[in-house]
């Protein structure tokens, strides 16, 4: 199924100066947004008052959070303990409230109001936020090793400049997922920094089909041009990307617009990181491969004496 003609001749490298601006342009904001308003870091990272309540009866974790919200307590993170009938809540205290104790009291007569057979299983716990920054630097690790294990990947399979481009293209796309959220001060928590590194890993898809195109058509043709290889490489796997990109992103859409709260974060990170990546596929890491002079004698040294070879175009 081809959505693109894979033999069309769109001249995407001819677009790669004002593409390249942009991008950079793009990076330098997010990076100044970073430094100056940072990320808006939800519970797991930054601590609050865990309070667990139990029920007579059968409660659904939604009409919890509906309660919440009608006592004040937007962000609140609600979470079933294993059964129907008892919760476990986690949220940062307001500002008239100095202690766990009167927090918990705030949150009981909200969900009594609510539903009168609601009662406190145990005294509120204060959460401390140092495991919350120990989550935040084993994300930056965990982020670390992905792309240094990305770029050996690369490097084994193609050659240093694609693995230059690759890394370069992993770490343009991170930063513009991470500055969106800081753009927008959404809540930056655990499912989210796990759809991060699941952007990283869907973004390199799409390079390696890439390049792997390139290193096609470097082989197929004996006199190869680099542009014209680069040009040929993005519209032949044009459709590919499209239909790959589309599928995950109508499944992000249903996951962020059906799977309920919990799941939001995740599923709009995704939908970023799936545009971002797609984009930088095709305006991003062709032109940083072209501009380090990937040529045909990088990734195939030939002889004229291959008689096979000669018989090529």
């Amino acid at each position: 199924m081809e959505l693109f003609n894979p033999n069309s001749n769109i001249d995407f490298l001819s677009w790669r100066k004002v593409s390249m601006v942009i991008s950079a342009i793009l990076v330098i904001g997010s990076l100044v947004l970073l430094g100056t308003r940072g990320l808006n870091y939800a519970l797991d990272f930054t601590g609050g008052v865990l309070v667990e309540v139990t029920y007579k009866d059968a409660v659904q974790v939604d009409q919890v959070r509906s309660a919440l919200e009608a006592g004040g307590f937007e962000h609140a993170q609600v979470q079933s303990l294993g059964g129907t009938r008892d919760v476990a809540i986690r949220l940062q205290p307001r500002a008239d409230q100095k202690d766990a104790e009167q927090v918990g009291k705030t949150v009981m007569d909200a969900l009594q109001k609510a539903r009168s057979d609601a009662t406190l299983k145990r005294h509120p716990d204060l959460v401390g936020s140092s495991v919350g920054a120990e989550l935040r630097s084993d994300g930056i690790v965990a982020a670390v090793f992905v792309m240094i294990g990305i770029m050996i990947y690369i490097g084994i399979r193609f050659e240093k400049r694609f693995a230059i481009a690759a890394i370069a293209s992993e770490i343009h796309d991170t930063i513009l997922t991470i500055g969106f959220f800081s753009l927008t001060q959404m809540e930056f928590d655990l499912t989210v920094l796990a759809a991060l590194l699941a952007v990283i890993g869907y973004s390199i898809n799409d390079k390696v089909v890439v390049f792997d195109r390139v290193r096609e058509l470097f082989r197929l043709t004996r006199k190869a041009e680099p542009y014209t290889i680069l040009n040929n490489a993005i519209n032949q796997t044009l459709s590919r990307t499209i239909m790959t990109s589309s599928t995950t992103a109508l499944t992000m859409f249903a996951l962020y617009f059906v799977g309920g709260p919990a799941v939001h974060g995740f599923g709009l990170t995704m939908l970023v990181g799936i545009v971002i990546g797609t984009l930088s596929s095709i305006f991003f890491a062709n032109p940083i491969l072209y501009w380090l002079g990937v040529s045909k004698t990088d990734l195939m040294p030939v002889t004229r004496e291959n008689p096979e070879l000669a018989r090529r175009p």
